[in-house]
């Protein structure tokens, strides 16, 4: 079985502002009220994949990036980069006991990976 989508993050130089526009124009619900201040977008739809707005650095365009969930980060990433891949970020733990890294793959797209809390 294939690893899902599970979220998507648009990186933006005001997260502030580029979350308000999508918020009033597909009337998602925006809460920042987490450990880190993310803004995390509720589609309130089954169908809908749930995202966030995180601030990018001044220089940067603002993009989209998906995050697809793993149980092994450490072989996704030895998969990834043997496939010609690399590491932008390394695992990182989060606050709620999440873990994330980011990657590129061979074409220069940047993606997410992720492993829910282990309970």
């Amino acid at each position: 079985m294939g690893q899902p989508v599970v979220q998507w993050q648009i990186l933006s130089r005001n997260p502030e502002a580029h979350s308000s526009f999508y918020a009033q124009l597909f009337d998602w619900n925006i809460q920042s009220n987490n450990p880190l201040g993310y803004r995390m977008a509720d589609p309130g739809n089954d169908r809908g994949i749930p995202g966030g707005f995180w601030p990018a650095p001044p220089e940067a365009k603002p993009f989209v990036q998906l995050f697809i969930e793993v149980e092994d980060m450490d072989a996704t990433i030895a998969q990834a980069t043997k496939l010609g891949g690399a590491v932008l970020l390394p695992p990182q733990n989060l606050p709620g006991g999440e873990a994330m890294a980011i990657l590129r793959d061979p074409e220069g797209l940047t993606f997410g990976i992720y492993r829910p809390a282990r309970l």
